[in-house]
């Protein structure tokens, strides 16, 4: 006696900012040691102003966008549905349809992601003013980002008595 219905509510601006911190703590606490690693390594040669340094710092920001493609990416398309910052918050991300996303879709919008930093964060701030929660990354890939279970049951309640009435007029008693 039970029904699914899909009922989609968006994710909003501040919850996904939440999410974003708790994904940046999370990378931050990898890389950074990492980089300070680097960073000691590299200047234990005694010459701060070594041509190496410029490129142990290109090379680490590389690593960075891969890890963070990955993470991104692995997740979201992933049974989760969504990076650790997302799951913990109870958000997930879906197609148009409140699908699970592809890889491919998910490697989409992470570059999306990094298209909406580079122009001032507007794409990222397009999530406050747009209709369904989405970001530029979003409608570049096609995904929303929701929050709370995908499938929620509602009673359906039972059709209604037929005594014989047909309808097409008064009724003759």
């Amino acid at each position: 006696m039970f029904q699914d219905f899909q009922v989609p509510t968006y994710a909003g601006f501040w919850w996904r900012v939440l999410a974003y911190i708790i994904d940046s703590l999370i990378m931050s606490a990898i890389f950074f040691p990492l980089g300070m690693g680097v960073g000691l390594a590299i200047s234990a040669g005694g010459d701060p102003n070594s041509p190496l340094l410029p490129l142990a710092n290109l090379g680490l920001n590389g690593v960075s966008i891969l890890a963070g493609w990955l993470y991104h990416a692995f997740l979201e398309s992933s049974s989760w549905q969504g990076t650790i910052g997302k799951k913990v918050l109870g958000l997930r991300v879906t197609d148009l349809d409140g699908n699970q996303i592809s890889f491919g879709k998910a490697t989409g919008r992470y570059f999306g992601m990094i298209l909406s930093g580079m122009i001032c964060f507007v794409g990222f701030i397009m999530v406050a003013f747009t209709e369904k929660k989405q970001g530029l990354h979003d409608i570049m890939a096609g995904t929303l980002v929701l929050k709370g279970p995908g499938v929620t049951s509602y009673p359906v309640p039972p059709p209604p008595p037929d005594f014989g009435y047909r309808g097409g007029g008064p009724l003759n008693i």
